[in-house]
C-alpha cells in the first residue's frame, strides 16, 4: 500500500514546495520508506497507540491525509482533530465483487484514489507512476548473484501473503522449465525450502534467492531484472515503480479490485504496446476475496487451470 501511495508524497512535495510531509506507518515498514526523498520526517508505530498519538499531536499538523482508512488510522486521525482527507476504499463495491461476482462494477485504481485525497490541496496526478528507493547500503554486489545471471535474468516473485494468491508448486516448476532464460526466485525465508524444489530442476538456470536478501536488496534485484513475474504481492508494485515489464498472475484476487501494475499515464503513453500483462481466468467465482489460504469452493481453479505454456509465451514476447 505504501508503494501504491508513493505518488502522493512526490506530487505534494513537487507541487506544494513549501509543504513539509511526515509519514506515519508501522515500524516494520521502515525499510520501505526511509530512503524516500519526498518525505521529510517519519513516525513509526510500535504497538503503543497512546504514545504514538501523543508524538503526532506534538507536531501540530495542518492537515492529516489518511491513506489507509482502517480502525487504527481512524482512531489516530480523530485524536489529532485536524482537517482530514481520507481515501475511499470502495469497500461496498469490493464486497459485491467478491461475494456476488458483480463484475459490472468498476473500481478505480488505488493509486488514483490515493491521489484524490490531496486534490483539494491543489495537487494533481503527475502521471509518473510509483516510486521505490533502494538505500545505498542495500544495493546488491554483482558477485552476490551467480555469474550465469550477470547478463540478465527474469525475476520470479514466488511468495504471496495468502496461499490462494500464488501458483501451486507444481505449476511453478512447470513454468520454470518453460522459460528459456536465467531466473532468480524472489521471496522470504519461509519460501526458501519450497523454492529449492523449483531451483533443483536446473540449478544453473534457476537461482533461489528466497531468504538470502532483505526486502530492499530483493527490490534491488527486481530493479535489475529484464522482466518480473509476480503474484498479487508488494513486489508487483515495486517492479512497476522500476518500470519493469510485468507478468501479473492472479488467483483469488483480480485486477478488478483496483490493484494492478501501475506505471502512470506518461510512461504508458510511450511504452511498447502490451508492456505488461495481467493473467487471470476471470472465472465466475473470481475474485472471491482479498486473500485466503483455502479456496472457498475447494477447487482452486483460478490457479490450477492457468496454462503455463501461455504464461511462458507472454514472458518470451517481452524479453
Amino acid at each position: 500500500d505504501i508503494v501504491l501511495a508513493s505518488p502522493v508524497f512526490r506530487c505534494v512535495k513537487k507541487q506544494l514546495p513549501d509543504a513539509v510531509v511526515h509519514l506515519a506507518t508501522k515500524e516494520s515498514f521502515k525499510m520501505v520508506t526511509a530512503s524516500n526523498p519526498y518525505i521529510d520526517a517519519f513516525h513509526y508505530y510500535n504497538n503503543d497507540l497512546a504514545a504514538f498519538i501523543k508524538e503526532l499531536k506534538d507536531e501540530d499538523f495542518d492537515y492529516v491525509i489518511d491513506l489507509h482508512n482502517n480502525i487504527r488510522s481512524t482512531r489516530i486521525r480523530k485524536a489529532l482533530k485536524k482537517k482530514t482527507f481520507v481515501i475511499d476504499k470502495q469497500n461496498i463495491k469490493k464486497f459485491f465483487l467478491t461475494e456476488y461476482s458483480a463484475k459490472f462494477l468498476k473500481i478505480r485504481h488505488i493509486t488514483e484514489r490515493s491521489l484524490d485525497t490531496v486534490a483539494k490541496l491543489g495537487v494533481s496526478n503527475d502521471g509518473l507512476g510509483l516510486d521505490y528507493f533502494v538505500a545505498k547500503e542495500n544495493v546488491v554486489p554483482i558477485n552476490d548473484i551467480p555469474a550465469s545471471h550477470h547478463a540478465g535474468f527474469v525475476a520470479f516473485v514466488t511468495g504471496a501473503t495468502y496461499n490462494c494468491k500464488k501458483l501451486p508448486l507444481q505449476k511453478m516448476q512447470e513454468l520454470a522449465v518453460l522459460i528459456d532464460h536465467p531466473i532468480i526466485l524472489i521471496g522470504g525465508k519461509g519460501d526458501f525450502e519450497e523454492m529449492e524444489k523449483v531451483a533443483a530442476i536446473d540449478p544453473v538456470k534457476i537461482y533461489n534467492a528466497c531468504g538470502k536478501f532483505n526486502l530492499d536488496e530483493s527490490a534491488d534485484l527486481v530493479s535489475r531484472a529484464k522482466l518480473v513475474i509476480s503474484h498479487d504481492t508488494g513486489f508487483q508494485y515495486i517492479a512497476a515503480a522500476f518500470k519493469k515489464p510485468i507478468i501479473a498472475l492472479w488467483g483469488c484476487t483480480s485486477p478488478r479490485l483496483g490493484f494492478e501494475p501501475y506505471y502512470g499515464e506518461k510512461f504508458i503513453s510511450r511504452a511498447p504496446r502490451d508492456f505488461y500483462k495481467n493473467i487471470f481466468l476471470d472465472l465466475h467465482c473470481q475474485p472471491c476475496s482479498k486473500g485466503t489460504d483455502q479456496c472457498p469452493l475447494g477447487h482452486f481453479n483460478c490457479m490450477r487451470k492457468m496454462d503455463m505454456k501461455m504464461v511462458a509465451n507472454e514472458v518470451h514476447k517481452r524479453l
